[in-house]
């Protein structure tokens, strides 16, 4: 698309991203990856950035966002070289780093593996091998918000993963998107692409993360499509820094007897939107979810998702914690359709929130849309606060008033935290939840119910 219209231009962030849109042009891409451009570009045209009067965006204000004008990192990058949390440095792992938006082959490990596993740059992959992109890339995600095709419309480098046939990887695959903003606030755009060919297995972990204190936005999509008997285990992390924005959208296709699970966990942001949307589109898939949000301070952490059951024998769960402190405000927003082709379904959504101060507030909406008869579809949802009998036992156990919260939040919290599967991310998570201090735990969970 050539032109902006002037509505589009009206704010600071809009006129950065007409600019950077006009230079973003390439003799060296394939036409159908410039076409994605084109085609993102139109679709954002078209429905603009999303306002409180859009019912999926009701509770999630993304004015701020738009009144800053970020602009795309030089493709220099930072001064200095960007250093990787040592919590991150996983031993036994593929690692992946991309440093505002783009590859880092210093900072990344080599992918060594099974054979015919593939880990690289989504750029370098549509510059050299075409051809394995071109069924997948633009097609799962095509539907998605405003934010999604924004992402198409600057489509640049991300991760592209795909994996062997009847092959089990053994070591994670760990994806490092760190933004360090260089002359002021920047925005980054990592598309990913996961295509798990039939019978392969492997777990998958995307990890978000900023320089502490700074400004930026991440606004990323990441497009999974599983084939027959596909087993995916996908681990999302969102720790950016507290004064950053992000949004994702996370967009799977599952094709017969695959199985996939997605652990999100969102810790970071001043405002961090995650939309997950999985499609059951061949019979006998099963798909897991489980969410935890953890928010203080004024942090918004929205959570969108949907799963649509298409054809018959599918089975999906959900499962998502919010646990919110301070002035924090959390959302989840959760859907199912059963669509007509889709009879013996069995769907089970949950979604439990804790509210940790009287000034915490959470918004829940669990929804079902069923257009099929022989079903077995339920959910459920809950808001609440410590309960105070089970504070009033602790303390007359003789457990101090922040070891009983501590007990309390991880009872909570355990449902979903013990259920990640990467070792390393299930003990940041714990560690995050204050699981490791003195007093609480495992081991004080036992002695207090001994």
């Amino acid at each position: 698309m050539e032109a902006v219209s002037e509505e589009i231009r009206a704010t600071g962030l809009e006129r950065s991203l007409a600019n950077a849109y006009r230079e973003r042009r390439s003799p060296r891409d394939p036409e159908w990856v410039t076409e994605i451009r084109r085609a993102g570009m139109a679709r954002f045209h078209d429905k603009g950035f999303p306002t409180v009067r859009d019912e999926a965006w009701k509770y999630t204000n993304v004015a701020p966002i738009r009144k800053v004008p970020f602009e795309p990192a030089p493709e220099t990058g930072p001064t200095a070289a960007p250093r990787i949390p040592d919590d991150l440095r996983g031993e036994d792992e593929i690692q992946l780093v991309f440093v505002n938006g783009r590859h880092s082959r210093a900072l990344s490990s080599a992918a060594a593996g099974a054979d015919g596993l593939e880990v690289e740059s989504l750029q370098q992959v549509l510059a050299e091998r075409p051809e394995w992109a071109a069924p997948y890339l633009g097609r799962i995600a095509r539907d998605g918000n405003a934010f999604a095709a924004l992402n198409a419309a600057f489509l640049e480098d991300g991760a592209f993963v795909r994996l062997p046939a009847r092959t089990v990887v053994e070591c994670p695959i760990h994806l490092v998107f760190l933004s360090e903003p260089v002359f002021g606030p920047t925005v980054s755009h990592p598309r990913n692409l996961v295509i798990a060919e039939p019978g392969s297995q492997a777990s998958l972990v995307e990890t978000y993360i900023g320089t502490t204190g700074e400004l930026y936005f991440t606004n990323a999509v990441t497009e999974v499509v599983l084939k027959e008997g596909a087993v995916l285990d996908l681990s999302r992390l969102e720790r950016e820094s507290n004064a950053a924005y992000h949004v994702s959208t996370i967009s799977v296709s599952q094709g017969r007897d695959s199985h996939f699970t997605s652990h999100s966990i969102s810790l970071g942001g001043a405002l961090a939107r995650n939309d997950l949307n999985v499609r059951l589109d061949a019979e006998g898939a099963e798909c897991t979810m489980n969410g935890l949000f953890l928010g203080s301070g004024s942090q918004l952490l929205d959570n969108h998702t949907r799963i649509d059951h298409v054809k018959p024998h599918g089975t999906s769960r959900e499962l998502y914690k919010g646990i919110m402190d301070g002035k924090s405000r959390g959302i989840f927003h959760g859907t199912i359709v059963v669509h007509p082709d889709a009879q013996k379904t069995d769907a089970m959504q949950t979604n439990k929130n804790l509210l940790l101060s009287r000034e915490a507030l959470v918004n829940s909406e669990p929804a079902l849309e069923i257009f099929a008869d022989d079903v077995k579809c339920r959910h459920g949802s809950t808001i609440g606060q410590l309960d105070a009998a089970a504070m009033f036992y602790l303390r007359s156990r003789g457990i101090g008033e922040k070891d009983a919260r501590d007990l309390l939040v991880y009872a909570f919290a355990s449902d979903v935290a013990s259920r990640i599967r990467v070792a390393p991310l299930r003990s940041f998570v714990e560690r995050q939840l204050g699981l490791r201090l003195p007093g609480t735990g495992a081991d004080a969970i036992r002695e207090v119910i001994s």
